[in-house]
């Protein structure tokens, strides 16, 4: 399996989990990585995953993994 990069511009750190935005519903999720391939996600790096930030009024649901 290949590595996968992050999506934002200029990053070239490995991606840790995956962004979907809900337009509707004004809410962001991240979570795992996502199956690869879905055009609507966006692989974020670890940096880019804890400084996301959402437009004033949207909600930021984080699904984080279970760790052993």
């Amino acid at each position: 399996m290949r590595q996968r990069l992050c999506s934002k511009v200029g990053c070239s750190r490995e991606a840790v989990s995956t962004l979907t935005y809900d337009y509707t519903d004004q809410m962001a999720a991240v979570g795992p990585l996502g199956p690869e391939g879905d055009p609507h996600a966006h692989d974020l790096c670890a940096i880019h995953t804890d400084r996301l930030s959402v437009p004033k009024g949207w909600l930021v649901v984080r699904h984080e993994t279970l760790q052993l």
